[in-house]
């Protein structure tokens, strides 16, 4: 069995593409220790689903991007655009480490 290698979520929390939300999806996945094929079975859709919304094909329906990253644990936040860089700030003092 292949051994599934964890990747990094995307270090900007402001998703402004299907690549860049992709990318959060298969961090997820991948940190879960998670195949594709197992991920897919477990949400109940379709593998090729799955593959899609990780590669960042835009076509894929909004229903199953949320289901997936429901079924994943991943949280999508929607701001107006104009507070995203008040969020990377408030984001990034919350992520580091106490001095």
């Amino acid at each position: 069995m292949k051994r599934v290698i964890p990747t990094e979520f995307p270090a900007d929390p402001c998703l402004d593409s299907p690549v860049t939300l992709g990318a959060a999806i298969r961090a997820a996945r991948t940190q879960a220790s998670l195949r594709q094929e197992d991920a897919a079975l477990c949400i109940g859709v379709a593998l090729q689903t799955l593959v899609d919304i990780e590669a960042g094909k835009p076509g894929v329906s909004i229903g199953k991007i949320l289901q997936v990253a429901q079924g994943l644990g991943v949280s999508l936040l929607v701001l107006p655009k104009s507070q995203c860089d008040v969020a990377r700030r408030r984001l990034a003092d919350l992520t580091q480490p106490p001095l």
